[in-house]
């Protein structure tokens, strides 16, 4: 099945921008990133900012761009089966323009990948895109935050993600 991802969540002042690769199933279903109960995303950021749990979708993305991080997907389109990256058809990958994206946010520096996946799909499909301009990016590619990358606990993602975002 072909599905499409969401539209970025930014200000005009972001610093650092996190990648995923996809939504999976149950964000496509909410509209809202990081939806499925088990994935650390909001768990992780929650944790940094030092906000209450439990909040309201619009006060997660308001805790983002408020402390200058902007979310998106490296890609646009894609079909998939599952909500798994390697369920993915890689010859159906449309990426996100992320070339006019960097150009209308300036200030970012940073670009911070949710996982091996969003990192090796950028490096792929975005990354021959860019041109000198956009040297001064530097990437980070940061543990899965999805239920599905268990190898690591939730202490060790958190630790990771710190380190990159702090």
């Amino acid at each position: 099945m072909e599905i499409y991802g969401f539209p970025p969540l930014a200000g005009r002042d972001s610093l650092t921008l996190i990648l995923g690769s996809m939504p999976g199933k149950a964000s496509l279903s909410a509209y809202q990133y990081y939806a499925h109960p088990r994935n650390a995303f909001w768990k992780i950021i929650e944790r940094l900012s030092g906000a209450k749990p439990d909040q309201s979708y619009a006060s997660r993305v308001s805790l983002l761009t408020s402390r200058r991080i902007a979310l998106w997907d490296v890609l646009s389109s894609c079909i998939r089966k599952s909500s798994l990256d390697a369920d993915i058809i890689p010859s159906s990958i449309i990426a996100n323009d992320l070339l006019s994206f960097y150009r209308t946010h300036p200030d970012i520096t940073r670009v911070c990948f949710n996982g091996s996946h969003a990192e090796a799909s950028y490096r792929k499909h975005v990354l021959p895109t860019l041109g000198a301009e956009f040297g001064h990016l530097e990437y980070h590619r940061l543990p899965s935050t999805s239920p599905a990358h268990a190898s690591l606990s939730f202490e060790q993602k958190f630790l990771a993600w710190q380190k990159a975002l702090i």
